[in-house]
């Protein structure tokens, strides 16, 4: 027995993922993420299920003959395997090769195998003109098969087998009927032997033809089988035991029976040492009607000659029981154990499923319940078509479900399409972009919302994948090939800066004063950015060499300043001007103080503020002056006492 395997493809789509730095990356980065769908999806059972799907379809064909005996089914499953690779021409042609050369009532085994055979190929045809259709871009709910010429022409033999059949089983039933009235008859006559007065010579020759057309006779109905025989059987022992007869002529019958039955006996004897139990169990019933046909024994051989061939019989007959009651327990289990996978895939029918990898992972539980169901027999005849429709039901209904699941996610599918054409749209506009900033910020926008645009069908996932990563790339490339040239040229900025630092450090800005360092400044800045990896060192160090610079030319005025104050001082003429000097020396003093305070104070208001860090450097800045002003102010102080202690 062979079940289904359900292929399921699962196409997927390259998705961008990346997260670029605007001045150092100049390609994509991708992430191929894996989407399961499944866009090929069938409800129907495939050639896996070819005997239960070949038996179901020729029954809603209406190709049924009704029950089969246990000979009968065990017969048609020997014989299937006869006809594996014939197709559909050539086992119609069997079929009607038999119909014309053998009689109807031998061909009922080899009909069943033929009609399995042929409707496995049938159902193997249409499936592989159904995919044709489908991958020919067709709508598989549209799929209607071509009508077929052989299939035509077998269901026309098989209604004439049916007729011939019919007709045969009518008047096998008549004949029947016909052979126990000559069978009475018979006895009748048989009655009427030992009271006749006839010559013994010609009792006994009629004695002789009546068991010869006994034997002629054909069969009667099952039912009178029993009584009919034992009648007969009684009749012939009463007419040896109570006619007198020639006594040479009769134990001269009675040696040729005993031969008869001797034989018989040893036949059935072999029968019970032939591995085929159901063979064995025929010729045994056909053994059986020769001993009823075979007339008496001397009373000394009959009870042990029967019960030797009884004794055979029934150990034939206890192998062909328990064959069938192992058979039959064999069914029932495996009817149990199809009804148990029935209701699981009944249940994944109705599972409620939201995602790819819910179907996926149902699809692989319904595989190996499929799997499984491939390794289970027959069920009892009766039920075996039955629990058959019954999982095929629930996997169409799986299957059907999972369809329009699908349909769902083509149309979602199709959405993402349109999105993703959208966003290549936009990125090839932007490849030719010079705003390399805004460009860069752009792209990277457009990858983020290509990553969340979802999967789009298989066969547009590669052309418009490389659609977008090559406006991309084409970006990047302008990009990185733009800001090669701007870096070869921030390196020879880097060389000026590192050169004219070299010369601030040995210029004497004493001599120059502020305007040498103006003229430093002015320099400093004609000259283009540096490679921002030296950018901060580089802008610290010109810094320092700057705020020296000040100190340096502010240190030499104050010196001046001072010497100049001091020569003032000591040509004051008398205390007063002094003392006047000194006070309003001293006033500036105070009123410095009060400013510092006032600052510091204000640094407090300002770290609440936005933009508080700038501003809070200012004040700084500014508090750091009036301190110096105000130590040079105390020193001009020191100054003016001391001279007036002179």
């Amino acid at each position: 027995m062979t079940t289904e395997k359900i292929n399921l493809a699962a196409p997927a789509e390259p998705v961008g993922n990346t997260a670029e730095d605007a001045q150092k990356t100049t390609n994509i980065e991708v992430n191929n993420d894996q989407v399961a769908s499944d866009e090929t999806t069938t409800n129907s059972m495939s050639e896996h299920f070819a005997d239960e799907e070949a038996a179901l379809a020729a029954q809603e064909a209406g190709l049924e003959l009704g029950d089969e005996t246990e000979e009968e089914e065990a017969e048609a499953t020997a014989s299937e395997g006869s006809l594996m690779g014939l197709n559909e021409a050539e086992l119609v042609e069997l079929f009607a090769q038999k119909l014309e050369s053998e009689p109807v009532q031998r061909l009922r085994s080899v009909v069943e195998a033929i009609k399995i055979a042929f409707y496995k190929q049938h159902r193997s045809n249409i499936e592989a003109e159904r995919k044709a259709f489908v991958e020919a871009g067709g709508n598989e709910e549209e799929f209607t098969p071509q009508p077929d010429e052989h299939e035509a022409r077998f269901k026309a033999l098989f209604a004439t087998y049916r007729t011939e059949r019919d007709r045969h089983i009518a008047e096998l039933e008549a004949s029947k009927e016909e052979n126990l009235k000559i069978k009475l008859a018979i006895i009748e006559e048989l009655k009427e032997l030992i009271n006749s007065e006839e010559t013994m010579n010609n009792t006994f020759t009629r004695f002789r033809e009546l068991q010869t057309k006994w034997k002629e006779t054909g069969l009667v109905p099952q039912q009178s089988v029993k009584d009919l025989w034992e009648t007969y059987n009684l009749h012939v022992e009463n007419f040896y035991n109570f006619i007198k007869i020639n006594k040479e002529l009769r134990d001269l019958d009675l040696k040729k029976n005993y031969e008869a039955k001797l034989s018989l006996c040893e036949q059935a004897e072999e029968l019970t040492l032939n591995t085929q139990i159901v063979e064995a169990f025929r010729k045994l019933q056909k053994l059986h009607d020769e001993w009823r046909e075979t007339g008496p024994v001397a009373l000394e051989y009959k009870e042990a000659l029967w019960e030797r061939f009884k004794e055979a019989s029934s150990r034939i007959n206890k192998r062909h029981q328990e064959h069938f009651e192992t058979l039959k327990a064999e069914q029932t289990k495996n009817l149990a154990l199809k009804t148990e996978l029935c209701e699981k895939t009944e249940a994944l029918a109705t599972r409620p499923m939201l995602s790819r990898k819910d179907w996926n992972k149902a699809s692989e539980e319904l595989l190996e319940i499929q799997k499984i169901w491939k390794t289970i027999g027959f069920a009892p005849k009766k039920e075996n078509n039955r629990i058959y429709e019954r999982f095929r039901s629930a996997c169409d209904k799986f299957f059907e479900n999972k369809r329009e699941f699908y349909v769902g996610v083509k149309s979602e599918m199709e959405h993402n399409l349109a999105v993703k054409l959208e966003l290549c749209a936009e990125a090839e506009t932007l490849a030719m972009s010079e705003d390399w900033k805004h460009a860069t910020d752009e792209l990277i926008a457009l990858q983020a919302r290509w990553k969340q645009a979802g999967p789009v069908a298989r066969r547009h996932s590669d052309a418009i994948w490389k659609r977008f990563r090559s406006a991309c790339d084409k970006f990047f490339e302008r990009k990185a090939a733009h800001f090669s040239t701007i870096d070869s040229a921030h390196e020879e900025n880097l060389k000026l800066k590192q050169a004219l630092l070299e010369e601030m450090r040995a210029a004497d800005v004493k001599a120059g004063g502020f305007e040498a360092i103006k003229e430093f400044q002015r320099r400093w800045s004609q000259i283009g950015f540096v490679p921002i990896k030296h950018k901060d060192a580089i802008q610290k160090e010109y810094k320092t060499i700057v705020d020296t610079m000040f100190a340096t030319l502010r240190s030499s005025e104050r010196d001046r300043s001072m010497n100049r104050f001091k020569e003032r001082v000591s040509n004051m003429k008398g205390g007063n001007q002094l003392r006047s000097e000194r006070e309003k020396l001293y006033n500036k003093v105070r009123q410095m103080e009060q400013d510092i305070a006032l600052l510091e104070n204000n640094i407090g208001f300002f770290s609440k503020s936005k933009n508080a860090e700038a501003l809070i450097a200012d004040v700084r800045e500014k508090i750091e002056r009036t301190k110096r002003d105000m130590a040079d102010t105390i020193e001009k102080i020191r100054v003016i006492d001391e001279q007036e202690t002179k």
